[in-house]
């Protein structure tokens, strides 16, 4: 099984190098690299339990939210919720909410922009459409920006720089398959704590830590389908070819084994502390979020092997 795909894998990114990108992009001196990627700095420092919104904007385990809307689109069952203070909250259930955790905090851990979101296990809901079991859910901190558009893998002022390659790297080494247009937001913080005010993010990750698929759909937080991959399986002439079936995957000829070394260096300053946070932070028990982050610790080697 794991050869079948590996095959698949690298027949489709091969054909898709061989191709022109659908648009052309934008001007690199539109929007500054900051409000894409920022040097994280001490990476080792970061808290990944808390990630971007830290402890003080975690939601209150156990509390009741008021709902204000229930989104009946995409994969995953959510609601617009309110806590006991006026914040609004995006909240996701399913087993997306456990990968989009984790990959929310690696993502910011290495400088990329995100959301504060939190995994919380118990919590009671109230109002019209509120479910009688609620079950564990990602909540995702919306009342502290507001979504000013979406924004293009293909035509965006970052194409050709450095972090937005490593950004596609990141995505392909937690096995995104689900890289769309709609999941690119511009956000404007309203609050920013630190950074600039306009930001580039890639949200709703929860399509993520399996099996990869784009004439099939892949796999969700399915830790056998995630390790059914691997990452590179060619370097040649200075291209890559890497073993990910999802969406744009043509844009994986753009990325330089410069590009992948850069994104493994970032997330091998990461100690095993915080690697064991990230999961812990998504109700992972210690046995399977030491199995997920085995696996992302072979990508990573596979990435730090490559001669930039």
């Amino acid at each position: 099984m794991c050869a079948r795909f590996g095959i698949v894998a690298l027949l489709s990114v091969s054909l898709a190098a061989c191709t022109e990108p659908r648009r052309r992009p934008t001007p690199p001196a539109s929007a500054d690299v900051a409000e894409l990627w920022i040097d994280p700095g001490a990476v080792e420092r970061r808290n990944l339990f808390y990630g971007s919104g830290g402890r003080t904007l975690a939601p209150v385990e156990g509390a009741t939210y008021r709902i204000t809307g229930v989104d009946s689109e995409g994969y995953s069952p959510g609601y617009d919720v309110v806590d006991a203070t006026g914040r609004a909250w995006d909240v996701k259930l399913g087993p997306e909410a456990q990968a989009e955790v984790v990959v929310s905090r690696l993502f910011w851990a290495i400088g990329f922009h995100q959301p504060a979101s939190y995994y919380v296990a118990s919590w009671r809901a109230q109002g019209p459409g509120a479910p009688a079991d609620t079950g564990p859910a990602r909540f995702l901190l919306t009342s502290d920006f507001v979504v000013e558009g979406t924004w293009d893998w293909y035509a965006n002022p970052f194409v050709g720089s450095r972090p937005y390659r490593g950004l596609l790297v990141l995505n392909v080494l937690v096995n995104n398959w689900d890289l769309k247009r709609e999941n690119n937001l511009v956000h404007r913080q309203l609050a920013p704590r630190g950074g600039p005010r306009r930001r580039f993010v890639v949200q709703d990750l929860g399509a993520t830590l399996g099996r990869t698929g784009r004439l099939a759909r892949g796999t969700r937080n399915d830790l056998d389908g995630f390790r059914s991959e691997g990452f590179i399986v060619g370097a040649q002439d200075g291209g890559l070819q890497f073993d990910y079936e999802g969406k744009l995957a043509d844009l994986l000829a753009r990325v330089t084994p410069a590009d992948v070394v850069w994104t493994c260096r970032l997330l091998a300053r990461l100690t095993d502390r915080q690697w064991d946070d990230a999961f812990r932070a998504a109700g992972y028990d210690p046995r399977t979020r030491g199995q997920f982050i085995a696996v992302l610790h072979a990508k990573m080697a596979q990435g730090l092997a490559l001669r930039p």
